[in-house]
């Protein structure tokens, strides 16, 4: 009994410490959703591509998957591969940062975009965010006869932005 008593409270202080901050869900006609998120800070590899964890405030993560409304053959909660996704991070005072968010990898995630980032200011400023996403390039994706009389493409380019974030406790916490 005291070992499980000692596991859960491991387990509880991991999920404790390891939430994410959701600051946009979007739902697309498509049948694609998409969620927003900031999160602790993490080790990515491999690491020489990856702004080291202890020089990194936030990790910013965009989640995109099919839903059960989407196209027939569309694996419900698939991830959405090819895209170029930029976050542009904004701060009160007008510093702000672009960055590229590409595909990683995780146990609770899977597949998902993101990227580390050293905030453009504070931890404590107040944070506009804006995500521009462009589907694959020409020679990325090939686009069947069938699916281009139906839908025509995977998806245009898209914008979305969120005002006002605080990224505070999420810079403060950690995944370990």
């Amino acid at each position: 009994m005291k070992k499980l008593s000692i596991y859960l409270i491991i387990l509880c202080s991991f999920f404790v410490n390891s939430e994410e901050l959701i600051f946009g869900k979007e739902s697309l006609p498509n049948g694609i959703n998409i969620i927003f998120e900031a999160a602790p800070k993490d080790t990515i590899f491999p690491e020489k591509y990856f702004l080291d964890e202890n020089r990194t405030d936030i990790h910013i993560e965009m989640l995109i998957n099919w839903s059960d409304n989407s196209p027939s053959g569309s694996p419900n909660g698939g991830f959405i591969p090819y895209l170029n996704v930029l976050a542009v991070i904004k701060n009160i005072k007008g510093n702000s940062i672009e960055v590229k968010l590409t595909p990683h990898l995780n146990i609770s995630d899977n597949l998902h975009y993101a990227q580390n980032i050293k905030l453009p200011g504070s931890i404590d400023d107040i944070y506009d965010v804006t995500i521009y996403i462009s589907p694959p390039k020409d020679e990325e994706l090939g686009i069947h006869y069938d699916w281009k009389e139906k839908y025509e493409f995977l998806l245009k380019q898209t914008k979305f932005e969120y005002k006002n974030l605080s990224f505070r406790e999420i810079a403060l916490q950690s995944r370990r």
